[in-house]
């Protein structure tokens, strides 16, 4: 199911446990809070288990992030944003739908420049973080995840979930409107 320019199915149609999907600062926190709350589901920022509160985006130990994310998705309801490629098999087992935040490269690499240097409390900030701009963060939102976009497309489709795709930030402004979602504050 896309929805460029159409309606999007409703949120309902995703089930209890739904994965928003897309490249880094394409609004998938912001919009999981809001699915959140409108459906009463639990949302759940995987940047948020893969680091460490109080540092500068700092990775946990694989294995200490795997646990979390396993216990995550061990959940009966939940609304999950990001990607992770490596644990995405079994999240896809648990998910129930999935949201497809599939936003230019060009618009991603704005709102981090803008995140990280303006909004320090968001949703999806890590607790007690500092935020600092990154080369290498830079070079993943510019290079690598356009390269990875195919992949991840072939992902959602071949899960043999429901899905929604979100093909830019008007579709994104135009998915809150039809589902009647309220942009949370942090």
């Amino acid at each position: 199911m896309t929805a460029g320019n159409s309606q999007f199915p409703r949120p309902e149609t995703l089930g209890p446990r739904i994965c928003v999907f897309g490249p880094s600062n394409s609004g998938k926190s912001t919009l999981a809070a809001a699915i959140g709350q409108a459906l009463s589901l639990p949302p759940v920022h995987l940047d948020l288990l893969h680091h460490q509160p109080n540092t500068d985006w700092v990775p946990r130990p694989a294995q200490e992030f795997e646990r979390l994310h396993n216990q995550a998705i061990a959940g009966e309801n939940w609304v999950m944003e990001g990607n992770y490629s490596r644990l995405m098999p079994q999240r896809l087992e648990r998910a129930t739908g999935i949201i497809w935040v599939d936003t230019a490269m060009p618009g991603n690499l704005w709102r981090y420049f803008r995140r990280t240097l303006f909004e320090r409390h968001r949703i999806g900030s890590l607790e007690g973080g500092q935020d600092s701009l990154k080369w290498l963060m830079i070079h993943h939102i510019a290079f690598v995840q356009p390269r990875r976009r195919s992949k991840l497309e072939h992902v959602v489709k071949a899960s043999g979930l429901p899905f929604a795709r979100v093909d830019s930030m008007g579709a994104l402004n135009r998915l809150y409107a039809q589902w009647g979602l309220e942009k949370p504050s942090a």
